[in-house]
C-alpha cells in the first residue's frame, strides 16, 4: 500500500507542479497569463472526458500494467517538459500528461481497492484522497523551492526521473485485475440525469472546480502585482492552505452528522468558499495565506461530500454516475484555468473575482435541487 499511495503523490505532483512557475514561465517564453494557463487546462482537459471514453480500451488491460505503463509515460513527459525550449512544445508535454494522468488514477484506485478488505475499505479510501491533496500540495511547494534555489527545469527532472524508477516497482506488484472502468453509453447517460439530485450534483462539482482552478491558476499572477519580484517559493508557499483538504476530507463526514444532511454540508462548504472567493479581493499578500486556508477548508467540504451524495442519488447506476461527476468536475476546472484569466487581463482581477463569484452563487441555487435527508454514504472506489 506504501507503493501505491507514493505513486498517487507523484501523480499529483504532476498535475500541479507547474501552477506557482506561471509567470516564470509565461516571462521566458513571452507569452500573456492565459496562454501561459494552457499549461494547466491542457492537462485537465483530457480528465474531463476521460471517464466518458477510457472505458472503452482501457477494460482490455490489467490494472498493474496500466499502472506501470502510466507512470514510466508520465516520467518522459516530465522530462521532455524540463528540456523543452520552446512554449508549444511545454504545452505538448502538459497535453500528454493529461492523457495518461486519467489511466494512471483509474488504474491505482482498482488496485487500492481490490487489495482492501471491505471493513477497511472507508479508512483505505480516506487515506488515497489525503496522498491526492499532499501530492497537489507537493508538486507545487517542490516546484516553488526548487526553481528558486537551483533552476526550473530540475523540479522536473527529479520528478521525471522518480516516476520512471516507481514504474518497475509498480510491475512487480502481485495481483493481475481488469480496472474498475465503466463503458459509458449516452443513452444511460441522459437517463441518470434526469434523476432527482444528480444534474444539480454535477453542475455544483462543476462550479467548485471552475473557481478553485480560476484563482489558483491566476494566483501566481496577482502575487506578483501585489508585490513585484516575489520569487517562486514564496508562491509556492500560498498554496499551504491547500493542506486543508486533507483535514477537511477526514472530517467531512462528521460534519455531516452535524448538519443533518449532505445538502447542509454542501451549502455549508459553498458558503465558506464563497466568503473566502470575495476575501481574495484584499490587496494584501500576508493575508492572503490566511485567504487561502478557508478557501480550501471550504472547496474541499464541498468536494468530499458531494461524491457521497451522488453514490446515494444512483446507486444501481455507479459508474455512470460518477463518471459524470468526475467528467463535470474537471470540465470546470478546464474551462475555470482559462476563461476567467480573459477577464484578468483584459481587465483587472477585482474584475475576474467578482465575475466567478456568479458560480458559487448558481451552486448555490442548485443545492435546492438536492434531497434535504439521505443516508450518508461513503464515495465510490472508483470515483
Amino acid at each position: 500500500m506504501p507503493l501505491l499511495l507514493t505513486a498517487t503523490v507523484l501523480v499529483f505532483c504532476t498535475l500541479y507542479a507547474p501552477q506557482p512557475l506561471l509567470p516564470l514561465l509565461a516571462a521566458a517564453h513571452g507569452v500573456p497569463e492565459t496562454r501561459a494557463a494552457l499549461l494547466i487546462t491542457g492537462t485537465l482537459l483530457p480528465l474531463s472526458v476521460a471517464p466518458i471514453l477510457y472505458g472503452l480500451w482501457l477494460e482490455r488491460l490489467s490494472a498493474r500494467r496500466i499502472m506501470a505503463l502510466s507512470v514510466v509515460l508520465l516520467g518522459l513527459a516530465q522530462l521532455v517538459f524540463a528540456m523543452a525550449e520552446s512554449f508549444s512544445v511545454l504545452l505538448a508535454s502538459r497535453v500528454a500528461q493529461g492523457v495518461v494522468i486519467p489511466a494512471a488514477l483509474t488504474a491505482l484506485m482498482t488496485f487500492i481497492a481490490g487489495r482492501t478488505a471491505p471493513e477497511r475499505l472507508a479508512t483505505t479510501l480516506a487515506a488515497y484522497i489525503a496522498a491526492t491533496v499532499l501530492g497537489g500540495f507537493l508538486g507545487r511547494l517542490l516546484a516553488g523551492l526548487i526553481s528558486t534555489y537551483w533552476t526550473w527545469p530540475a523540479a522536473f527532472w527529479l520528478l521525471g526521473l522518480a516516476l520512471i524508477l516507481l514504474g518497475p516497482l509498480l510491475l512487480r506488484l502481485r495481483g493481475d485485475q481488469p480496472p474498475n472502468t465503466t463503458r459509458i453509453r449516452w443513452q444511460e447517460c441522459r437517463g441518470v440525469l434526469a434523476r432527482p439530485g444528480v444534474a444539480p450534483t454535477c453542475l455544483i462539482g462543476f462550479s467548485v472546480f471552475f473557481v478553485f482552478a480560476a484563482l489558483l491558476t491566476y494566483l501566481p499572477f496577482r502575487a506578483v502585482e501585489l508585490q513585484p519580484g516575489i520569487g517562486e517559493d514564496t508562491i509556492a508557499l500560498l498554496y499551504g492552505g491547500y493542506l486543508m483538504g486533507i483535514v477537511v476530507a477526514l472530517a467531512s463526514g462528521r460534519v455531516t452528522a452535524w448538519t443533518g444532511s449532505q445538502r447542509g454540508t454542501i451549502r455549508l462548504g459553498l458558503l465558506v468558499f464563497l466568503t473566502a472567493t470575495v476575501a481574495f479581493l484584499l490587496p494584501s499578500l500576508p493575508l492572503l495565506f490566511a485567504v487561502m486556508i478557508v478557501f480550501c477548508g471550504g472547496m474541499f467540504l464541498v468536494h468530499a461530500t458531494a461524491p457521497g451524495l451522488i453514490n446515494a442519488l444512483a446507486p444501481d447506476r455507479r459508474g455512470v454516475v460518477n463518471g459524470l461527476y468526475i467528467a463535470s468536475y474537471y470540465a470546470g476546472g478546464t474551462l475555470g484555468a482559462w476563461l476567467p484569466g480573459i477577464l484578468f487581463s483584459q481587465a483587472s482581477w477585482t474584475s475576474m473575482v467578482l465575475a466567478i463569484t456568479g458560480m458559487l452563487i448558481v451552486a448555490t441555487l442548485a443545492t435546492r435541487g438536492l434531497p434535504g435527508r439521505r443516508p450518508f454514504i461513503k464515495p465510490d472506489p472508483g470515483a
